[in-house]
């Protein structure tokens, strides 16, 4: 049985694999996924039509492959804006309207892509036989939009519906046709032009929905719960947020009014609290001896091969320069100094020099740690981690620094007391003391201090986490450094969170912070940010993401998935 790690993996590589084939169909560069769902830079692509909604737990290629066929051609030859105007309001007539323009795009499949054609085939079949397989069209409500579907599918597409879902419709296609023949005639007659086609698909829409009113009715309201269960098969709009099966939760996200209504200004109540200090200088020197002693120990029973690593990331970090000459070659540029051995000795073949070349690393790797209180449980287990990172990122010759974000106290702390004391003004952005810890500067080598890396274990620091100030700091600081490759690492299991600032403003304020930071360091294009998530995918923050199972032992597998995360060898999503 897979684990919740094999599975990610599998997800994500699915998903670089769909992006991939949507940015080369589309020409649309930013295209990626977040959070299991296609965001175009920033934004979600809005995806309504039944037939492409997947399960969380489903990991069929073939399915996601019909599903990135249908959405590139819907981003192709839809034009948005068109289509947000005429979109009716009802939600069954929205619904069927939403389902007709997409088959009026899966329609449009080029003669060349034969494969596309079965893709978009196969997952509306697989479909249909779902939600026939799911009892939602014993009930009339369900039967009657499940008709409308499979009439619209085959008349729009022309392809032939197979015997058994034929069967099953002839009584109510028997009963729409006539009302709606002259609509699905035009349906197939307007593919290839949107406005005209959307006329007739707004009239089958108004009659669906007509329908599905009457028929509620003739039941009466004591079957309103069944006839919800069967709407549910065609919802328009999809839990992005729900939890997998087995695999890691999915970063919860929403919308932040205070922040949208600040114009997106993130505010901080006050700064005179917030520190940055040293983690050593806050750990007594004998418990970071024994902290250091302890990692040692775990660390040795692991028998990770640091080499291996190094090698890697000597590979993708590293820059091929010229480094010096190389003598007594038999052959390459005539060394001037050698001629007068032609004479001494005419058979010496050693008279030419090489230019040398060797890897030279500038970049520079920062890993930012989340010091929430949640984060305790996986201190030592990151600690490991970070420990074997920099010593193989210092031995490829690669700049690195660990650092560290809390606050310095629970639930506000002295900026929360100011903000009461000042009569508790409304939405008073962050409200706590922030602060940061520097477990290694960039400017010290490893082996100086390793022994300040064990201030991870102290569980004191752990409070609260503001992520979007913090990513903000690191980015900074690595500003200020003169390598020309800059890579930050954000490690956490959870969404920003401060329960004062989420109190005095709403839930997802410090998130959209986050993600607003991200986007503007993603536009500047001076540092790449990547997540790892402990046990948690953070996809719906950072476009290169990867989730980890720090509750089983570290191994070189392990380490070698984060160093392709680190390189960038995890595609983009």
């Amino acid at each position: 049985m897979a684990t919740p790690q094999q599975l990610a993996r599998r997800q994500q590589h699915i998903e670089e694999l769909c992006a991939a084939s949507l940015r080369a169909m589309t020409g649309e560069r930013d295209l990626h996924y977040r959070g299991k769902r296609l965001h175009h830079r920033a934004q979600p692509v809005p995806i309504h039509a039944p037939h492409l909604r997947l399960d969380d737990d489903n990991l069929d290629f073939t399915a996601y492959r019909g599903v990135a066929d249908a959405t590139a051609l819907r981003l192709m030859h839809s034009d948005i804006d068109l289509h947000r105007r005429l979109c009716p309001e009802d939600p069954v007539a929205r619904l069927i309207f939403e389902l007709l323009e997409q088959l009026r795009v899966e329609a449009l499949v080029p003669k060349g892509l034969p494969g596309m054609a079965h893709n978009l085939d196969q997952r509306f079949e697989a479909w249909s036989r779902d939600f026939q397989t799911s009892r939602l069209t014993e009930g009339v409500v369900g039967r009657l939009i499940f008709s409308i579907a499979m009439i619209g599918w085959t008349r729009i597409t022309g392809r032939p519906l197979d015997d058994e879902t034929g069967d099953f419709i002839e009584t109510t296609r028997g009963r729409l046709v006539p009302i709606i023949g002259a609509d699905l005639a035009g349906l197939r007659r307007h593919r290839q032009d949107q406005a005209a086609f959307a006329e007739h698909a707004l009239n089958i829409a108004r009659v669906t929905s007509e329908r599905v009113t009457e028929a509620r009715e003739a039941l009466g309201g004591d079957d309103d719960e069944e006839n919800d269960e069967e709407l549910e098969g065609f919802a328009l709009f999809l839990d992005f947020d729900e939890e997998g099966g087995e695999g890691f939760t999915t970063a919860l996200s929403g919308h932040s009014k205070v922040f949208d209504d600040a114009e997106q200004r993130y505010r901080v109540f006050t700064t005179a609290y917030d520190r940055e200090d040293a983690a050593s200088d806050l750990v007594r020197p004998a418990k970071l001896d024994e902290y250091r002693q302890r990692l040692d120990r775990e660390i040795a029973e692991l028998g990770i091969n640091i080499r291996r690593l190094a090698q890697l990331f000597t590979a993708h970090l590293s820059n091929v320069e010229r480094d010096g000459w190389s003598f007594g070659e038999e052959e390459g540029y005539i060394d001037g100094r050698r001629l007068a051995q032609l004479i001494t000795s005419p058979a010496e073949r050693r008279l030419f020099r090489l230019e040398q070349y060797k890897p030279q690393a500038n970049s520079m790797v920062s890993f930012l740690i989340d010091c929430s209180g949640s984060m305790k449980a996986y201190s030592e287990s990151t600690a490991i981690l970070l420990d074997l990172l920099t010593r193989a990122l210092e031995m490829a010759g690669v700049t690195t620094e660990i650092l560290g974000f809390t606050t310095n106290a629970w639930n506000g702390g002295r900026a929360q007391k100011e903000w009461m004391g000042q009569g508790r003004p409304k939405n008073p952005g962050r409200l706590n003391e922030v602060r940061y810890l520097v477990f290694k500067e960039a400017v010290q080598r490893w082996r100086r201090v390793r022994r300040n890396i064990g201030a991870l274990l102290k569980h004191d620091l752990y409070r609260e986490g503001i992520d979007g100030e913090a990513v903000d700091w690191a980015c900074n600081r690595m500003l200020g450094r003169d390598e020309q490759r800059r890579i930050l690492i954000v490690i956490s299991d959870g969404c920003p969170m401060d329960t004062a600032t989420n109190l005095a403003n709403d839930t997802f304020y410090l998130d959209n912070h986050l993600k607003d930071v991200i986007a503007r360091r993603e536009r500047q294009g001076e540092v790449e940010i990547r997540g790892l998530g402990v046990g948690l995918d953070l996809s719906p923050f950072y476009r290169h993401s990867l989730a980890l199972d720090l509750a089983h032992p570290i191994d070189n597998e392990m380490l070698m998935e984060v160093a392709q995360l680190v390189v960038g060898r995890l595609r983009q999503r």
